[in-house]
């Protein structure tokens, strides 16, 4: 008797702890143990990016020489690769000056969203198909899954740009290899007669400005945005939203036009003056009347 009154008093206790401890709130889903006693298969490909020690892709820059990467291609086999993507660039990336020699790029070459515009030379010559000769790409997305093995850096292109490699007829053999084992190197980009544009966010309004940033000439991509509002001296840095979308959100009324000061990734600084007029629109795109040399 003395054993079970023992027993329901420690039950009672265990019942009264979980009522009056508090429960962490959390959008993280717990851990699920397997049913199953299959062991667990790994998926290809295996090498993660997170564990890979990524290089600065400035450092290629202008360096001459070739690194190994792997390419597949996503998107229909003449296709842009698809809108939208991690960059933010929509449909721009099947229209000139990207004209759809683009690419999703792994971690190494993504950098969070830093690498967003930057241009690549690529070449491959591991399939017959191959012609040898570089086309070149821009980073407008970031490619899904991991590197697959033995890969330091990936490219998923576009069914337009990975056929660009084939000798001529040859796109569609080389298309069909799956992985392709690539070389690259990082190159200015180069868009003759074009300015650099802004297409101000939907969400964007009196005090919360967002804008998508295309079509840098040079390093292509960029590593701070500033913003100087009307009648001020001063530059308040903008914050990257995601991909090429800067943001720019004190709590203050934001008074226009807006001139915006871009860093690029090697640091040379371009001021783009009263590009966003004073009334703005969301939604809207402004094109500058400058570009870096």
């Amino acid at each position: 008797m003395a054993k079970t009154y023992t027993l329901a008093l420690l039950g009672a206790l265990v019942a009264l702890s979980l009522l009056v401890s508090p429960i962490a709130c959390s959008s993280r889903k717990l851990a699920v143990k397997p049913v199953t006693s299959k062991p667990a298969v790994k998926s290809t490909p295996t090498n993660k990016t997170t564990t890979y020690n990524n290089p600065d892709a400035s450092a290629l820059y202008g360096s001459g020489g070739w690194s190994a990467a792997g390419a597949t291609y996503y998107g229909n086999p003449n296709g842009d690769g698809g809108e939208g993507g991690a960059c933010g660039y929509q449909s721009a990336v099947g229209q000139k000056p990207f004209s759809s020699m683009i690419a999703a790029g792994s971690a190494p070459l993504f950098l969070k969203g830093l690498g967003c515009g930057a241009c690549y030379d690529v070449k491959c010559s591991s399939n017959k198909a191959c012609s040898g000769k570089p086309v070149t790409v821009v980073i407008t997305d970031l490619s899904p899954g991991n590197l697959y093995p033995g890969e330091p850096a990936h490219f998923d292109m576009s069914g337009t740009a990975l056929g660009a490699m084939a000798k001529p007829g040859k796109a569609d053999q080389l298309r069909a290899g799956g992985v392709i084992r690539i070389t690259y190197k990082r190159v200015p980009c180069k868009y003759p007669g074009v300015k650099i544009t802004f297409r101000v966010d939907q969400g964007s309004n009196p005090f919360y400005f967002k804008t998508l940033i295309e079509f840098e000439d040079d390093d292509g991509d960029l590593k701070a945005v500033s913003l100087r509002q009307a009648g001020s001296t001063t530059w308040t840095p903008m914050t990257q939203d995601w991909g090429a979308l800067w943001r720019c959100n004190n709590g203050q009324r934001l008074r226009g036009p807006f001139s915006l000061r871009l860093t690029s990734d090697s640091g040379r600084k371009l001021v783009a003056r009263n590009v966003i007029p004073a009334n703005w629109k969301a939604g809207a795109t402004y094109r500058s009347l400058v570009n870096y040399p």
